[in-house]
């Protein structure tokens, strides 16, 4: 009884939230004309989230990994051989691609932010330009720098790239890590461990 409310909790969860910032009306407006390869394709609207909250709830650290396709921009959680979460990502744009490659999570850090990438905000919070760099560019007059949150942060390179919840446009669109809803970005960070092995795959 208790594991069949804990599946309701994670079902309920997941598909009542995550799906709004990887599709929905509160989702990153993506740009005209986007310049990574294939994303003419990968901007019409991501196929949505699935999960399978029975395999879910027999997630250990030890029996799960997770498989990222650059190609189709999915993530997917097993838990032996079996999915129990497949949903959409956003990985890093043209210039800054996330590399393919088999990784292992280094680090976890539950409230983590950019230490480059942020917005210009003005004293009432207000954002006057998003997506700059703290190393490029100069904050107009009467503004100051917020760095971006990057929530339920897994790590896999030294370089700092991680898997974490974020906006999902529809395409590549990050500087390199892998952006998920951050639901999804919960669930995973609660079952992961230092060691969890990621296979990033080009397609």
């Amino acid at each position: 009884m208790l594991r069949s409310r804990q599946a309701a909790i994670f079902a309920m969860t997941l598909l009542g939230h995550a799906g709004v910032r990887a599709g929905g009306k509160d989702a990153e407006q993506p740009d005209a004309k986007p310049a990574e390869r294939g994303a003419k394709d990968l901007i019409k609207k991501q196929e949505p989230l699935r999960t399978v909250p029975e395999i879910y709830l027999k997630s250990k650290p030890e029996n799960t990994r997770l498989v990222v396709n650059l190609a189709t921009q999915r993530i997917v959680m097993l838990v032996g051989g079996a999915m129990c979460i497949d949903s959409p990502i956003s990985s890093g744009k043209r210039g800054a691609a996330t590399q393919p490659g088999t990784f292992t999570v280094l680090e976890k850090i539950k409230k983590h932010e950019s230490t480059t990438y942020g917005s210009f905000v003005d004293k009432l919070g207000r954002s006057v330009r998003s997506g700059v760099s703290m190393k490029l560019d100069a904050a107009p007059a009467g503004t100051h720098y917020v760095a971006t949150p990057m929530p339920f942060f897994c790590r896999f390179t030294e370089a700092g790239l991680g898997i974490h919840g974020g906006t999902l446009p529809g395409y590549p669109a990050s500087q390199g890590s892998i952006r998920v809803p951050d639901d999804v970005a919960r669930f995973i960070y609660e079952k992961v461990q230092v060691g969890t092995v990621i296979e990033i795959k080009a397609e």
